[in-house]
């Protein structure tokens, strides 16, 4: 009952086929594909992005600002699973003092 049971390997049917080899090909030097034309490189679709020192403190700012607005979130979330952990155990040993007294009277 408690010894497990391995399945059976079943056996391949049908012609089994050996793999077939497959042999390198030689290659021979002299020959040369045909060379594609230069293409005129195109140049940038669109202008690059030039960070000036008011740029920079406006992302530093918006940054910071972000990792302020998330960390205040996740602190307030924290504070609310703790509260309503504490309450529950309130209520916990309210009702247990309160079963309590039943039974001794």
């Amino acid at each position: 009952m408690f010894r497990p049971k391995l399945p059976t390997m079943p056996q391949p049917t049908g012609t089994v086929t050996p793999p077939t080899v497959v042999e390198p090909t030689t290659i021979t030097p002299g020959t040369s594909a045909v060379t594609p034309t230069p293409t005129p490189v195109a140049g940038p679709a669109r202008p690059t992005v030039q960070v000036t020192p008011g740029t920079a403190l406006a992302l530093v700012g918006g940054g910071s600002a972000v990792v302020l607005v998330v960390g205040a979130v996740l602190v307030s979330m924290l504070l609310a699973v703790a509260i309503t952990a504490a309450s529950v155990a309130v209520c916990a040993v309210v009702l247990r003092s309160l079963l309590a007294s039943q039974h001794r009277r």
